[in-house]
């Protein structure tokens, strides 16, 4: 990867919407030789894909809780049931492993307490494996982006 590579990368993370048009002059190239570095990039996964961000709130999504996983088992079977069952949930929109005092660290957004209660009760401690989930609810987000430093 080169700087022209980090050019496009920084430019389409600002503005994915981007015409090859618009982008290929801006990082100093033609269409095509832009075209054929992004399909590179496509191709080797640097670029995962393009997504529309919505605002959580205008939805009624408006609490985040950081639920963290304590297993009673780390067998290889535990981890991947685990893993795969996340995967169901939309309420869940990030899943890390962790290293430390928690096996699982997830991020839920629901549109109140008492719907993270619910989903707690009805779908959180019935995740294969788990054996207590401590829980803690953001007061507010103070940054978020999805911009990479590169």
């Amino acid at each position: 990867m080169d700087d022209i590579d980090r050019k496009i990368l920084r430019t389409l993370q600002d503005h994915p919407e981007m015409p090859l048009a618009d982008l290929a002059p801006l990082v100093g190239l033609s269409q095509t030789p832009c075209w054929r570095r992004l399909k590179k990039l496509e191709s080797q996964g640097t670029i995962r894909g393009r997504a529309v961000l919505l605002d959580p709130a205008m939805l009624g999504l408006t609490v985040n809780v950081f639920a963290y996983i304590k297993l009673k088992s780390h067998d290889e079977a535990t981890l991947e049931a685990l893993e795969s069952a996340v995967e169901k949930h939309s309420e869940i929109i990030e899943c890390f492993s962790m290293s430390g005092d928690s096996d699982y660290l997830l991020r839920v957004i629901v549109a109140s307490v008492e719907a993270y209660e619910r989903f707690l009760k009805r779908e959180l401690l019935h995740l294969p494996g788990v054996g207590s989930i401590n829980s803690s609810f953001a007061l507010k987000r103070v940054k978020e982006t999805t911009v990479l430093p590169i």
